[in-house]
Protein backbone atom coordinates (compact mmCIF):
# COMPACT_ATOMS: atom_id res chain seq x y z
CA UNK A 1 0.00 0.00 0.00
CA UNK A 2 1.05 3.70 -0.12
CA UNK A 3 3.07 5.49 2.65
CA UNK A 4 0.02 8.19 2.67
CA UNK A 5 -0.48 9.49 6.13
CA UNK A 6 -3.86 8.75 8.20
CA UNK A 7 -6.70 11.14 8.25
CA UNK A 8 -6.07 14.06 10.93
CA UNK A 9 -9.64 14.39 11.67
CA UNK A 10 -11.05 10.72 11.58
CA UNK A 11 -7.30 8.43 11.39
CA UNK A 12 -8.56 6.42 8.30
CA UNK A 13 -6.14 4.66 6.64
CA UNK A 14 -8.49 4.77 2.62
CA UNK A 15 -6.75 8.60 1.57
CA UNK A 16 -5.94 9.29 -1.37
CA UNK A 17 -4.09 12.31 -3.46
CA UNK A 18 -6.26 14.39 -5.65
CA UNK A 19 -3.76 16.84 -7.07
CA UNK A 20 -1.60 18.77 -4.28
CA UNK A 21 -4.91 17.53 -1.86
CA UNK A 22 -4.73 14.65 0.57
CA UNK A 23 -8.27 13.12 0.91
CA UNK A 24 -10.32 11.19 3.11
CA UNK A 25 -13.40 8.92 1.75
CA UNK A 26 -15.09 8.57 4.92
CA UNK A 27 -15.26 11.81 6.26
CA UNK A 28 -14.66 13.87 3.28
CA UNK A 29 -12.31 15.85 4.91
CA UNK A 30 -9.64 17.51 2.79
CA UNK A 31 -5.59 18.27 3.90
CA UNK A 32 -2.52 19.90 2.20
CA UNK A 33 0.38 17.53 1.40
CA UNK A 34 2.63 20.25 2.09
CA UNK A 35 1.06 21.02 5.10
CA UNK A 36 1.92 17.53 6.46
CA UNK A 37 5.60 17.79 4.96
CA UNK A 38 5.83 21.33 6.97
CA UNK A 39 4.66 19.34 10.27
CA UNK A 40 7.40 17.20 10.74
CA UNK A 41 10.20 20.45 11.33
CA UNK A 42 8.93 23.83 11.33
CA UNK A 43 5.84 25.03 13.05
CA UNK A 44 3.28 27.16 11.14
CA UNK A 45 2.65 30.75 11.76
CA UNK A 46 -0.19 31.44 14.16
CA UNK A 47 -2.84 34.11 12.41
CA UNK A 48 -4.76 35.77 15.33
CA UNK A 49 -8.10 38.25 14.67
CA UNK A 50 -8.02 41.92 15.29
CA UNK A 51 -8.69 41.29 18.97
CA UNK A 52 -5.56 38.48 19.46
CA UNK A 53 -7.72 35.28 19.15
CA UNK A 54 -5.93 32.46 17.71
CA UNK A 55 -7.51 31.46 14.54
CA UNK A 56 -7.64 27.75 13.07
CA UNK A 57 -8.94 26.25 10.02
CA UNK A 58 -12.72 25.63 10.05
CA UNK A 59 -13.86 28.45 12.34
CA UNK A 60 -16.31 31.16 12.08
CA UNK A 61 -15.61 34.53 12.17
CA UNK A 62 -17.22 38.22 11.82
CA UNK A 63 -16.22 41.13 9.68
CA UNK A 64 -15.21 43.78 11.86
CA UNK A 65 -14.86 46.89 8.99
CA UNK A 66 -16.96 47.53 5.39
CA UNK A 67 -14.59 46.08 2.93
CA UNK A 68 -14.60 47.00 -0.47
CA UNK A 69 -14.74 43.91 -3.00
CA UNK A 70 -11.74 44.80 -5.47
CA UNK A 71 -12.65 45.17 -9.55
CA UNK A 72 -16.35 45.05 -8.11
CA UNK A 73 -19.18 47.37 -6.72
CA UNK A 74 -20.14 44.64 -3.98
CA UNK A 75 -19.26 44.97 -0.46
CA UNK A 76 -18.96 43.09 2.53
CA UNK A 77 -21.03 44.98 5.25
CA UNK A 78 -19.87 45.14 9.21
CA UNK A 79 -21.25 41.99 10.93
CA UNK A 80 -21.13 39.25 7.73
CA UNK A 81 -20.78 35.78 9.46
CA UNK A 82 -18.14 33.75 7.47
CA UNK A 83 -18.38 29.92 8.81
CA UNK A 84 -15.38 27.33 7.58
CA UNK A 85 -12.39 29.26 6.93
CA UNK A 86 -9.16 28.44 5.64
CA UNK A 87 -5.80 29.93 6.66
CA UNK A 88 -3.29 30.30 4.12
CA UNK A 89 0.46 32.10 3.69
CA UNK A 90 0.46 35.45 2.55
CA UNK A 91 -0.91 38.97 3.43
CA UNK A 92 -4.27 38.59 2.93
CA UNK A 93 -4.23 34.98 5.54
CA UNK A 94 -7.72 33.72 5.64
CA UNK A 95 -9.42 31.99 2.40
CA UNK A 96 -13.34 31.54 2.50
CA UNK A 97 -16.68 31.66 0.91
CA UNK A 98 -19.11 34.82 1.61
CA UNK A 99 -22.44 34.20 0.36
CA UNK A 100 -23.69 36.30 -2.17
CA UNK A 101 -20.14 37.12 -3.72
CA UNK A 102 -18.43 34.09 -3.79
CA UNK A 103 -14.75 33.15 -2.67
CA UNK A 104 -12.18 35.57 -1.19
CA UNK A 105 -9.38 36.13 0.59
CA UNK A 106 -9.26 38.23 3.75
CA UNK A 107 -6.78 39.60 6.23
CA UNK A 108 -7.15 38.58 9.76
CA UNK A 109 -6.82 41.76 11.08
CA UNK A 110 -10.32 42.58 9.79
CA UNK A 111 -12.23 39.47 11.07
CA UNK A 112 -13.67 38.29 14.81
CA UNK A 113 -13.62 35.16 16.01
CA UNK A 114 -17.32 34.08 16.94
Amino acid sequence: MSALPNCPKCNSTFTYEDGSMLVCPECAHEWSASAVAAEGGEQAAVVRDSVGNVLANGDTITVIKDLKVKGSSLVVKVGTKVKNIRLVEGDHDIDCKIDGIGAMSLKSEFVRKV
